[in-house]
C-alpha cells in the first residue's frame, strides 16, 4: 500500500499544476510522498480532448516527480456533492491514508472549483467514519481514515490567504508542468480550435503576478498562497515567516 504525505484532490487536470505545484515541488524535494487524484477528465474543456489531458497530467507527473496519479473519472461539470461521489472521494482518501489533503479553492470563476472544494471537504471528514464501509479495487473493506488538514489553493478569483509557502525555487519547474497541459495552455503550435482565456500569453503572467504579489508579503520572490477552514497554529512564534 502507497501511503502518500500529501493527497491533491483537484477537479481537473491542470488544477493542481495552475494551483500548487510550486508546493507539491518544494515538499517532494524536501522528502515527502505526494500524489494527486483528478477527480475528473476535463472531458467538456474547450480546447483538447480527455485523451489529450491524459498525455499531459502524465508529461506533467514526470515533470513534478508524483508519487502517483490516478483520475475518479467524475463527470466533467455534472458532478455533485452526493453520496454516490463522496464514496469515490472517500475511497480514494482511504486508498492513499494522507496526512494533508490540498483542493480547489472556496469559490471562483469556474464553477466546478468551488463545488470541487465542497465534494472534497465532506468526503475528507466523513472518510474518518468506520461506519462508512468503503472497499479497495481488489474488493477488500477499508480501514477509515481522516486527514490532519485540509488545504485549498487559491485560483482565478483572489481569495486573501490563511497561508503562504515560499515556491521561489521551483518555480521554474511549476511552470514547465503547466506548459506540459499544450492544448490548454499558449502554444503557437496548436491550431484549430478556440482561443481561451488560459491559452492567451497574458494568462501565464496573471499567475505569474499573483504568485508575484504573494511572495511580496513574505519577502521571497514567489509563493503560493492556500486557505483552511481549520484554525492553523504552529509549534512556536519562530517558525512564523
Amino acid at each position: 500500500m502507497l501511503k502518500l504525505d500529501i493527497l491533491v484532490l483537484s477537479v481537473h487536470p491542470d488544477d493542481a499544476e495552475l494551483g500548487c505545484s510550486g508546493t507539491i515541488l518544494k515538499h517532494i524535494a524536501l522528502g515527502y510522498k505526494v500524489g494527486i487524484v483528478d477527480l475528473t477528465r476535463g472531458e467538456l474543456g474547450t480546447r483538447g480532448s480527455a485523451e489529450i489531458r491524459k498525455q499531459e497530467a502524465a508529461a506533467a507527473a514526470e515533470i513534478l516527480g508524483l508519487a502517483v496519479r490516478e483520475n475518479l473519472g467524475l463527470p466533467d461539470a455534472f458532478f455533485e456533492n452526493t453520496r454516490e461521489h463522496q464514496v469515490k472521494v472517500i475511497e480514494a482518501i482511504r486508498k492513499f491514508r494522507p496526512s494533508i489533503v490540498i483542493t480547489n479553492a472556496y469559490y471562483d470563476r469556474h464553477p466546478d472549483h468551488g463545488r470541487a472544494n465542497e465534494l472534497v471537504e465532506a468526503s475528507a471528514f466523513l472518510a474518518g467514519l468506520r461506519k462508512i464501509e468503503t472497499f479497495d479495487t481488489e474488493g477488500a473493506p477499508q480501514e477509515a481514515w481522516r486527514p490532519d488538514m485540509v488545504l485549498h489553493f487559491i485560483q482565478d478569483n483572489y481569495i486573501t490567504p490563511d497561508i503562504l509557502i515560499d515556491v521561489t525555487e521551483h518555480w521554474d519547474k511549476k511552470i514547465e508542468s503547466i506548459y506540459a497541459y499544450g492544448s490548454q495552455f499558449y502554444n503557437p503550435s496548436w491550431e484549430g480550435e478556440p482561443q481561451t482565456y488560459i491559452s492567451t500569453p497574458d494568462f501565464i503572467e496573471i499567475v505569474t503576478g499573483r504568485a508575484r504579489e504573494f511572495g511580496k508579503s513574505i519577502q521571497v520572490k514567489y509563493a503560493e498562497g492556500f486557505t483552511s477552514r481549520k484554525i492553523l497554529g504552529v509549534d512556536n512564534l519562530f517558525n512564523l515567516k
